[in-house]
């Protein structure tokens, strides 16, 4: 292994998730991993976990895990923002704020994610780019282990203790994605980080009752009855006579639901949680899909009923998969799994990180995250086109014509009609799109006001916070308020934003 000295952290940085700021100096006799990320990338949170792995396997050991969070979008460099992600995400391990991508540099970095090895000399030991180095790491790490005990130069215990704040007790926690049943008197919702999901009853439009709770409310990997089934943050939901389908994204599975209004519907089917396709952990890249028992996932974010089929945003892929009732396969739709922008036929065509799905009864509509696109797929033809959206790193927040417009990572849509509404997520807004006018604007907009006047209407109201999803029922719209851990309401009529009530 090569051997460069480690530059030293700025000073003038912000640590967050930790009692005090760290320089490598504070480090000597550890073995340091840094993590370089940003909160949007799915590759970024694929590594989580195993940095989660390495952390418990050397937890009584001098190894140091630093994230330095290098922001992607405007959005991310706001520390009260990576703060909501180190929460959602459950990081243990300080995080350095490399707002100007001053680490990044120093550090030679030029991808999401990599990770850093120092030895325990402050050397650089190690260096790679990419997800599923988790063996590696490990084998390197106790390789360093044992040459700075033999050299003398190892510490007597770890230098930084993990922080893992408790969960405030709260209905939601970080709620993903929401669906109504077809009578659209049941709401249902992905509380994600508390890993179950919740049936509710309309009472009026701004208040729900908790009708079902489905899932221990556990992290796992578990089929069976509602109170003993698990789900890991599941994100996408879809509904379709009787049964609500899941993505259930941590656990890289499809997971399938009976919620009929009663047992005795489908022939006495009991309430049950089945799994359709998926094994629990995350497929390699370029995987091809195939039985859905026996074929691994990669990040399924959102999920869609329509002609028979579930069609799949799979974020992790950079693709849309469809599962077939018929023959129970499950396979890559559109997308070659390149990461970027790029329109044509289904199979050649590039998404980046698909997010949130939507069907106006003539095209499939996608949000497609990482190019702040939204994207068309005619299904009979099999073409891909962009409404909006120019590229990896072209995002902003303009309203005006489709080829002017900008958004900020959009995570979730409605389509009905020529009008598809958006959650534009990292612009804390909610859009809409006309395709007959060929038009963006803003329904509910970016909160930036410090002062109020009296009288004034967004002064009263709380702002939207990373919404996720956005579901239309009649003139409302009804809006999964991520970091707000709110379900809230927008009138198309009256152009008011509520907050909706939920009982338990």
């Amino acid at each position: 292994m090569y051997k460069i000295k480690a530059p030293a952290f700025p000073s003038h940085l912000t640590w967050l998730n930790s009692a005090q700021s760290w320089a490598l100096t504070d480090l000597k006799g550890q073995v340091v991993v840094l993590d370089f990320w940003t909160y949007c990338c799915i590759n970024c949170i694929h590594v989580l976990p195993e940095l989660q792995q390495l952390e418990t396997e050397f937890h009584d050991k001098p190894v140091a895990v630093i994230g330095v969070h290098a922001a992607k979008f405007d959005n991310e460099n706001d520390p009260q923002h990576i703060q909501s992600a180190i929460d959602r995400y459950e990081i243990a391990h300080p995080v350095v704020i490399d707002s100007d991508h001053e680490i990044w540099n120093q550090y030679a970095v030029r991808a999401w994610p990599t990770l850093v090895i120092i030895d325990a000399e402050g050397y650089i030991r190690w260096h790679g780019s990419g997800e599923g180095h988790t063996a590696e790491i490990k084998n390197i790490i106790n390789q360093l282990l044992l040459e700075a005990k033999r050299t003398k130069h190892l510490a007597s215990q770890p230098a930084i203790k993990p922080v893992l704040k408790p969960a405030p007790a709260q209905t939601l926690r970080f709620p993903g994605k929401i669906c109504f049943d077809d009578s659209g008197q049941r709401l249902f919702i992905s509380d994600s980080n508390h890993h179950r999901i919740l049936e509710t009853q309309l009472i009026t439009q701004t208040e729900l009752k908790v009708t079902t709770v489905i899932g221990s409310g556990q992290p796992g990997f578990k089929d069976g009855a509602f109170l003993t089934a698990q789900f890991n943050q599941p994100q996408g939901l879809t509904y379709s006579a009787g049964y609500l389908y899941v993505a259930d994204t941590k656990n890289h599975a499809l997971r399938q639901i009976w919620v009929g209004e009663s047992t005795q519907d489908k022939g006495g089917q009991a309430p049950m949680v089945t799994t359709l396709a998926g094994l629990g952990y995350q497929a390699a890249w370029g995987d091809g899909g195939g039985a859905g028992p026996r074929t691994a996932l990669n990040s399924p974010w959102d999920i869609l009923y329509y002609d028979q089929y579930l069609w799949i945003a799979m974020a992790g892929s950079h693709q849309v998969w469809r599962y077939d009732f018929n023959t129970r396969e499950i396979l890559p739709w559109a997308g070659s799994g390149i990461e970027n922008i790029a329109d044509g036929p289904r199979e050649k065509a590039q998404l980046a990180q698909p997010s949130g799905l939507s069907w106006n009864g003539h095209h499939l509509f996608v949000a497609d995250s990482e190019t702040s696109s939204i994207r068309g797929i005619e299904l009979n033809q099999g073409s891909v086109e962009t409404i909006v959206g120019a590229g990896l790193f072209e995002f902003g927040y303009q309203d005006g014509k489709l080829d002017e417009a900008l958004f900020q990572h959009p995570l979730g849509l409605a389509a009905r009609d020529h009008l598809i509404y958006v959650a534009d997520t990292y612009n804390h807004a909610l859009r809409v799109i006309d395709l007959e006018k060929q038009t963006v604007v803003s329904l509910v907009k970016p909160h930036d006001q410090t002062t109020c006047q009296i009288g004034d209407k967004m002064c009263q109201i709380l702002p939207l916070y990373e919404p996720n999803d956005v579901k239309l029922r009649g003139h409302h719209l009804y809006i999964a308020d991520t970091n707000n851990h709110l379900i809230r309401l927008f009138d198309l009529q009256t152009l008011d934003l509520l907050d909706v009530t939920i009982g338990v």
